[in-house]
């Protein structure tokens, strides 16, 4: 087995990040920590100044400081679950359902606002769960699990 794509979904624990299932690719709750360094997303900082851009920091202190952790947050999430979706073969388009648990429903507005950037079109079907807490730490803000549909003769690599 080769070495994992630093890009997609990575487990932090024994589990798989990913697995197939005939043709759907059902992927365990992304959060946004960086498994190699072990490092969470706090804000805009931890992100790629394009992705800052893009999703709307403002470069207003207060403002950056209340939303940048969720936008940023919800920005590597989607972004490590469109790898990971890739890397089955497929793409956004293919993803049908999302389960999005987060800390606090205040902020599903915000993370709605970065789910439009991956999901232009037609969105997946989603459940919203408010929870009390979230591992490792009270730092994570959300998680997301999704399932796509990438019929395996359209994939371009094997599953785990």
């Amino acid at each position: 087995m080769s070495a994992p794509d630093p890009r997609t979904a990575q487990p932090l624990a024994r589990y798989a990040a990913w697995r197939r299932a005939g043709d759907l690719v059902l992927l365990s709750g992304v959060i946004a920590v960086e498994p190699s360094t072990g490092t969470i997303v706090r804000g805009y900082a931890d992100i790629p100044p394009a992705a800052r851009a893009l999703i709307g920091q403002t470069g207003e202190f207060s403002t950056d400081a209340k939303e940048g952790p969720v936008l940023a947050q919800t920005w590597f999430v989607l972004d490590r679950i469109r790898a990971t979706v890739e890397d089955a073969g497929g793409s956004m388009a293919d993803v049908v359902r999302l389960v999005q648990y987060f800390r606090n429903l205040d902020h599903f507005p915000l993370y709605s606002r970065v789910r439009k950037l991956f999901f232009p079109g037609d969105p997946p079907a989603s459940t919203v769960v408010e929870v009390s807490e979230m591992l490792p730490t009270a730092d994570i803000l959300i998680e997301v699990e999704a399932t796509a549909w990438v019929p395996l003769e359209r994939a371009r690599r094997g599953s785990i």
